[in-house]
């Protein structure tokens, strides 16, 4: 055993990891005729583990491989970060792509409640300066309701018809340069969504339910942000929604995504039922909480720090290590 683990296992790979081309050059064409020879022998076992599966029941796909592939993927990569070869910006990163396929767009999405829109209706030149105002390139327009989209302004186009008026704000025709707005379904993953903007060449679209009500925007930059992390440029407003404490806590905005939080911090609280650190506690208290009340769950303590009506504003997290320390 030790004879096999020493030059059969180890020192082979730790040569091969020194040395990838040439021992890539060498093993090559061995490896070749080991896959053209045991192909067909491959082959056959895999039909009748299929075959014999299926007698009692249970059926094989090829997604089920698909996702086999993927987990190995996870796995080597998560060995790699404990191992310390894999650093753990490229790892989530990576992660990052394999997840394209798992979120959906309602996991990503500006929610309606945060999103910056302006009333088609107004005159040009105020719609003017509400653009001027904000960091976006690219803003929704309402008509009456809020919720009621009608139009997406960019404001490059808006710049075109500025100039085409020769500075004149009143004379603009915002209806003219509107885009229509693209809807959406929240179930819709983001794979299938980054594909979508890509053949669109668009990148903003709104979410919408089964019913068709407007649930949030979600944008290029979001999906991408979930491969890259945050991208911040020099007209974003960074919004510090999470602020390490010295005693091991962390205080935390409500609305911040489960998934930024475990990549900020490195932690691993489940986001399945809930999108937001607010929505988690909710869906695990079974109750909206009072500030000053205090939970327990998934190895990190909870106490609300404060609220307005029904929304959490801001939590206290603690680790149960750092909370068994103190």
């Amino acid at each position: 055993t030790a004879i096999v683990l020493i030059f059969a296992e180890v020192m082979p790979k730790t040569f091969a990891f020194s040395y990838p081309e040439a021992t890539a050059r060498w093993v090559s064409l061995p490896v070749q005729w080991s896959v053209t020879l045991l192909s067909p022998i491959v082959t056959a076992v895999r039909w009748i583990v299929r075959a014999t599966l299926q007698i009692f029941g249970v059926k094989l796909d090829r997604v089920t491989d698909e996702d086999a592939t993927m987990e190995e993927i996870r796995g080597a990569i998560e060995l790699g970060k404990h191992e310390g070869s894999v650093e753990k910006s490229d790892r989530d990163r990576v992660a990052g792509v394999l997840d394209l396929e798992e979120l959906d767009v309602s996991d990503v999405m500006i929610h309606r409640k945060n999103m910056k829109t302006i009333d088609v209706e107004l005159p040009p030149r105020e719609i003017v300066m509400q653009v001027l105002q904000t960091q976006h390139s690219r803003l929704p327009l309402y008509e009456g309701d809020q919720e009621n989209i009608v139009g997406i302004l960019h404001a490059k186009d808006l710049l075109q018809a500025i100039a085409d008026a020769q500075g004149d704000l009143d004379a603009i025709d915002l209806k003219a340069i509107i885009r229509p707005p693209w809807f959406v379904p929240d179930t819709t993953t983001l794979k299938e969504q980054l594909e979508e903007f890509l053949k669109r060449r668009s990148h903003v679209a709104c979410v919408v339910d089964e019913y068709g009500a407007l649930q949030g925007l979600v944008t290029l930059e979001d999906i991408l942000e979930e491969i890259v992390g945050d991208i911040v440029d020099e007209h974003d407003i960074a919004i510090q929604g999470v602020r390490p404490q010295p005693d091991g806590s962390v205080n935390v905005d409500g609305a911040v995504p489960i998934r930024d939080l475990n990549r900020a911090m490195d932690w691993d609280l489940p986001d399945e039922e809930a999108v937001t650190i607010a929505g988690l506690v909710i869906h695990e208290a079974q109750a909206i909480p009072d500030p000053g009340q205090r939970f327990a769950f998934h190895g990190y303590r909870f106490q609300i720090l404060r609220k307005h009506r029904n929304q959490i504003l801001a939590i206290r997290i603690t680790p149960e290590v750092a909370s068994d320390k103190e």
